[in-house]
């Protein structure tokens, strides 16, 4: 059996798995569902329109990764790492018992502003479950290990929307929807109580408090670090694609392929199920070793199947430009058409996770011990700066008058023009992936 399976059954990795899966679990299921409340009952929230405030929820929960990331990093690298995770979990219970609050009273406000904490939750998170795994895991383990935690990561994302949107059309869904995130939230903090104890990377730090400052300092130490600052990008990059695939499957369902809801989370379903097979993947092809390599084998990939799918979806689009029909996806099924184009969602799925986990794999193996946590917490800035510039990228392409097919291929072919830059700066991309594809392993 891969030792990263074998990780489910250490105490090193497993109460930190499960802890990060119902935390990433748990954030979607009250953002689904607060969002699916917002789109269904807003008039019974707020004056303002279901399609404004949709836009503004899901930018509030990012808010927070701008402004105390830098924080949270400190924190993260100046106190043990175990007793931040289960303070963080202890949050997560106060915040879900003030969302409650907000259900029962339909009070956007509250609600808003317990999505606004919930961000503030992941963002004190990021950065600790992240440096704890070089901690307690060899650098052979790293690659699996980060694997694991991005499929989990994935498949928690795609099943709390699924459970969020369920729970926002049941009758009584503010007493159910209560109740499970508040039940979820305790269930992470138990399983945080098993996390090892694990020493701090930098405990005579003085904090920052900040946020300004020490996020320039964050993006600074990184910037004389090229090529950690160049990892960073690349995480960051992939984020972006991810960012701008997920916000238009659901007009793209609609609209394209004349789907309904199922069509959506058929979609959704089996990008995320290819994330969580290509992270997987990783530690196998990797050989166990943090392979930069295999960054380039997942660009391409990325650029080829984006290709594809523009392409895919022109024709799609195309072809049912005159139907008024809307589909169900057991009726999208039998049509040829829609099976290459989720052949091509899989495929940017697996190859997606391929270029991402080496990535986290080496700025964790790069970084210095005391400084960890903060390297983590300049990339969750990052991360969170190239989301908002897909979307004002992608709001911008569509101005113009681009469909989501050409924004798809815009975004493939930048995705190439990124490798190519990547390997010019960092000639080790091209020189490691040459060696891994000359490489048994590899055939």
């Amino acid at each position: 059996m891969s030792s990263q399976f074998q990780l489910l059954k250490e105490q090193r990795f497993r109460p930190l798995f499960m802890t990060q899966f119902l935390g990433a679990f748990n954030d979607n299921v009250f953002k689904t569902a607060l969002i699916t409340l917002v789109a269904f009952r807003s008039t019974q929230l707020s004056s303002i329109d279901s399609a404004t405030l949709a836009t503004i929820l899901p930018g509030m929960f990012i808010l927070p990764f701008f402004l105390f990331s830098a924080t949270a990093g400190q924190l993260a690298d100046k106190f043990e790492k175990s007793q931040v995770i289960r303070f963080v979990k202890l949050l997560e219970i106060g915040i879900m018992l003030f969302a409650s609050i907000g259900f029962f009273l339909h009070n956007l406000v509250v609600l808003a502003i317990a999505l606004l904490l919930m961000g503030l939750h992941s963002t004190l998170f990021g950065p600790v479950k992240y440096s704890y795994l070089p901690q307690q895991l060899s650098e052979g383990e790293l690659t699996g290990g980060n694997g694991m935690l991005e499929m989990g990561s994935f498949v928690a994302i795609l099943l709390g929307q699924i459970f969020g949107a369920w729970l926002a059309t049941q009758p009584n869904s503010e007493t159910l929807t209560s109740l499970c995130v508040v039940l979820l939230a305790l269930i992470g903090y138990w399983t945080s109580r098993g996390v090892l104890i694990t020493k701090a990377g930098a405990p005579e730090l003085r904090i920052n408090w900040n946020p300004i400052t020490e996020t320039i300092n964050n993006l600074s130490f990184i910037w004389q670090r090229q090529s950690l600052w160049l990892a960073i990008i690349g995480i960051s990059w992939f984020w972006f694609i991810g960012a701008t695939l997920l916000a238009q499957f659901p007009h793209f369902a609609k609209t394209t392929l004349h789907g309904d809801e199922s069509v959506f989370i058929l979609i959704l379903s089996v990008f995320s199920f290819g994330i969580g097979i290509g992270s997987l993947l990783c530690e196998k092809l990797s050989n166990h070793q943090v392979e930069l390599g295999l960054v380039l084998f997942g660009g391409i990939g990325l650029s080829v199947f984006g290709f594809d799918l523009s392409v895919t979806s022109a024709s799609i689009d195309a072809a049912l430009s005159e139907s008024l029909i809307t589909r169900t996806y057991i009726e999208c099924l039998q049509d040829l058409r829609l099976l290459h184009l989720l052949t091509d969602l899989l495929g940017i799925g697996v190859f997606g996770g391929i270029y991402i986990v080496p990535l986290y794999a080496f700025i964790q193996s790069q970084g210095e011990t005391s400084h960890q946590s903060r390297i983590i917490a300049a990339n969750n800035i990052m991360n969170a700066l190239f989301m908002v510039i897909s979307a004002v990228f992608s709001l911008w392409l569509l101005a113009l008058g681009f469909n989501i097919s050409q924004l798809f291929l815009t975004t493939a072919f930048m995705t190439g023009l990124l490798m190519v830059c990547l390997c010019l700066k960092q000639p080790a991309y091209l020189k490691r992936f040459y060696v891994w594809a000359s490489s048994p392993l590899s055939k």
